[in-house]
């Protein structure tokens, strides 16, 4: 019940983190019960472990309470999916948000990594650099500062398609059996002890051997993944969140178990890279070379990523400080300047002579004033062309993207190329980089002027060639703005549209994935379903056979939100 026995919770964990780390105060709990474009709900407390024994502790303690349990990190989730959303809850809300346990073990030389709760995807990446490796992801566009347990959860990445989507077999976790009963399970397949605290502690202290972990037959990357993306005549997507073939234990679980840490494979970084920017007003040249690409190349590209003019405006127009801040102080800044923006939200909201989104609208104001951060080549191209292309080219397939390229435009004066110099590709990367952002911002800056964003992140089917005319004219003149880009070699698009004023939102969104269901599209693709789609069966199946009294993330998924799925 709700309300029950909440001092009595209070004054247990705080014997275990202490009074600094639990937060009560509403108006504290806010950035963490609201995410970053959607959701915002009620949660009695957050509380912060610095340990993995401390969330364990907090764990066995909530749920001694009978409590609902949503585990966060970076709380940077598009679709609702790291906070409460409502307050229609049968049980109290407690969030336990991880960002402090961010611990990064590099194992075998770096071939492998071991990642805590809260260590982030440019934490993980900027470990590896010295190693000349990476890891399966470098995008993060629109959850810049993610974590890596949060990309495992949700399937997250893809846009590097030689090392396809987040997703390991090796995890440490714990779930919730039918019973009651909180169960730790190792599946790291490195041997830590036999209690929890041994476990625990040994892990944190690497007590094993680091450079000799065993090899495991489970996979820590989704090995197959190149594979599904040359299936261009197949009728189903390459990816997607639903896909139960990438549903095991931690991977895709939507925090509906307590990851502790997972073991992730890493990449070798590449000797050369060439950027090439392309720009077409006919989306038919794209579909042709992305046919070619998949089915000629013996290596692949690392990156393909569509962008329509719509996307590279938004972009240029609403992340012009996030793109000035990577480019001068590089993403180790991030964290910092993002707390420092949340002290200042916090601070103006009691105050109402301050415009809402406070922090937003000085940001955005001061971007306004600075000069032009984009080559004038890509900008040349932007006027130039509707359809504009992204690729991202390393040793032996650079040279195959160069033949392709000339071979493709040659013929058609409005069908162009460019290959990037190292800055302008840099530039371009990072233009892309920082684009997820674009949405939200607009949403904050013109609440008032529309009825809302919808955000769609689509998986067309790999023999789907239409992709840029699947929505007519009646359903995109509803829209005040839209925002549409994707990672174009495996069809994952990102499609947010601003819905004008007086249109019902409801309605025309019911509409738009009718139409995406008679073309055999999935969504979500990578962002996961939150509380803004219904998880198809398997997933919903997967859901309950993994916390089946529904006590963490309760209603994930349009899922019910009360105990044992009531």
């Amino acid at each position: 019940m709700k309300g029950v026995r909440i001092e009595e919770l209070k004054g247990e964990l705080i014997s275990i983190v202490g009074s600094e780390n639990l937060l009560i105060d509403p108006r504290k709990t806010r950035f963490y019960r609201t995410g970053i474009r959607v959701g915002n709900g009620k949660a009695s407390m957050v509380v912060f472990p610095r340990k993995l024994l401390d969330l364990w502790k907090i764990l066995e303690i909530c749920i001694s309470f009978d409590k609902i349990i949503i585990i966060q990190a970076a709380n940077t989730g598009l679709t609702g999916g790291s906070t409460p959303f409502g307050d229609d809850y049968d049980r109290d809300v407690i969030i336990i948000n991880t960002i402090n346990i961010n611990k990064l073990i590099l194992i075998n030389k770096g071939q492998q990594v071991i990642a805590f709760p809260g260590t982030t995807l440019y934490q993980l990446e900027d470990n590896l650099l010295p190693l000349g490796r990476g890891p399966h992801s470098v995008i993060g566009s629109s959850c810049i500062g993610a974590s890596v347990i949060g990309g495992v959860c949700n399937n997250s990445g893809g846009n590097l398609v030689k090392r396809g989507p987040a997703y390991t077999e090796l995890s440490l976790f714990a779930r919730l059996n039918r019973n009651g009963k909180l169960e730790l399970v190792n599946h790291l397949g490195i041997e830590l002890g036999k209690s929890v605290e041994e476990i625990f502690v040994n892990l944190e202290a690497v007590n094993f051997s680091k450079e000799n972990v065993i090899p495991s037959l489970k996979i820590a990357s989704d090995s197959d993944y190149q594979n599904r993306v040359r299936d261009i005549y197949a009728s189903s997507p390459a990816r997607f969140n639903a896909d139960k073939r990438r549903l095991y234990e931690s991977s895709g679980c939507a925090g509906k178990i307590a990851v502790f840490a997972v073991r992730l494979d890493t990449f070798l970084l590449p000797e050369r890279e060439q950027v090439f920017f392309v720009g077409t007003n006919n989306s038919d040249n794209l579909s042709k070379l992305r046919q070619r690409i998949l089915t000629e190349f013996p290596i692949l590209p690392d990156m393909g990523e569509y962008m329509h003019r719509s996307y590279f405006d938004g972009s240029y127009k609403y992340c012009k400080d996030l793109f000035i801040l990577i480019k001068f102080f590089g993403t180790k800044s991030l964290p910092r300047i993002f707390y420092l923006k949340r002290i200042i939200d916090e601070f103006v909201v009691d105050y109402n002579f301050l415009p809402n989104n406070f922090s937003d609208k000085a940001l955005q104001f001061l971007a306004s004033i600075m000069p032009n951060h984009l080559p004038k080549i890509l900008l040349k191209y932007r006027d130039d062309y509707e359809h504009l292309m992204l690729f991202l080219a390393s040793d032996e397939s650079i040279d195959s993207m160069v033949t392709l390229l000339d071979e493709e435009t040659k013929m058609d004066q409005d069908y162009q190329y460019i290959k990037c110099t190292k800055s302008e590709g840099k530039d371009a990367l990072l233009h892309r980089y920082v684009a997820g952002s674009a949405p939200g911002r607009y949403q904050k800056l013109n609440s008032e002027d529309s009825e809302g964003i919808i955000p769609l992140d689509v998986a067309l089917p790999r023999n789907c060639v239409s992709w840029s005319k699947l929505l007519p004219n009646e359903i995109l003149s509803q829209m005040a703005e839209s925002f549409q880009m994707g990672h174009f070699l495996c069809m994952v698009f990102h499609w947010d549209f601003v819905v004008k004023k007086g249109v019902n939102i409801v309605s025309l969104k019911e509409n738009i994935l009718a139409i995406l269901d008679k073309n055999n599209a999935k969504y979500p693709a990578e962002h996961n379903v939150g509380h803004l789609y219904r998880a198809e069966e398997d997933l919903k199946n997967f859901y309950q056979e993994l916390d089946p009294t529904n006590t963490f993330n309760s209603g994930i998924g349009k899922t019910s939100k009360k105990k044992n799925y009531q």
